[in-house]
């Protein structure tokens, strides 16, 4: 068995250079809602000396309140955003010698493209059209992963290590008691359910099945290091390998 790790980087947080020696894919944040042209351009570095697998992380315009902002854009309007992030992102990687390979939208903008199929679509149609090579990570079962097949794209299924599910396979609100799984215990339980079964427990007690291709550490919480490397090793001693996704 093998799974592929990432973390959302290149948002302010001291975990970053740690966190590319742990995880096999990195979502780059590229300056709307966190990051800067400086922050991109170590990130990359980073993540080119661990051969860690490079992706852009954009996001809604919302710097204000970390891309969570829940926003209704024309589609065009979103082709735009995303075609913006992407260019800058991908000059900044091919300048330091590497080459990006996956996209994962950030914050509101991933979880409205979950559900909205329009949104979904704009978004898909900016990448096919900056790249068709490059593979879209989503909620694993969402319309964002539905669109991106539906446009040529390779879709990436994502589960989170962190994070509580619904019944029907969406993410609790943050905002919502429980959304965030603060127990390595609890974690690493979760992490090995969604990998080797292909299942979590929802917050309600339900099964829920899911296609698990990447799982998600969040790189900005309190225990993002800890969670890492426990996940890390756990995998380890199951022989499940980490790699990108090919």
């Amino acid at each position: 068995m093998q799974i592929d790790l990432n973390a959302d980087l290149g948002e302010g947080c001291d975990n970053d250079e740690m966190l590319l020696t742990l995880v096999s894919s990195a979502n780059i944040a590229c300056g709307w809602h966190a990051g800067d042209a400086n922050t991109m351009r170590r990130s990359v570095r980073w993540a080119i000396q661990n051969d860690v697998a490079i992706g852009a992380h954009p996001s809604f315009p919302d710097r204000e309140n970390f891309g969570r902002s829940a926003m209704q854009l024309p589609p065009e309007e979103i082709i735009s955003a995303m075609l913006y992030q992407l260019g800058a992102l991908d000059a900044i990687v091919r300048a330091e010698g590497g080459r990006m390979v996956h996209v994962k939208p950030h914050g509101a903008l991933y979880n409205q493209a979950a559900k909205d199929v329009l949104l979904a679509q704009a978004i898909c149609s900016a990448v096919h059209t900056f790249n068709p090579q490059l593979a879209l990570f989503g909620l694993a079962g969402s319309e964002l992963i539905n669109a991106a097949r539906q446009t040529g794209l390779t879709a990436i299924e994502e589960v989170f290590a962190d994070r509580a599910y619904n019944a029907d396979g969406s993410l609790v609100r943050r905002t919502l008691p429980g959304a965030m799984i603060e127990d390595e215990a609890q974690a690493i339980a979760q992490t090995m359910s969604l990998v080797k079964d292909k299942q979590v427990t929802a917050l309600d007690g339900s099964i829920v099945k899911v296609n698990a291709q990447t799982v998600c550490l969040h790189g900005d919480g309190a225990h993002a290091l800890a969670f890492a490397r426990q996940i890390r090793a756990r995998l380890s001693s199951e022989r499940i390998a980490v790699h990108a996704p090919s």
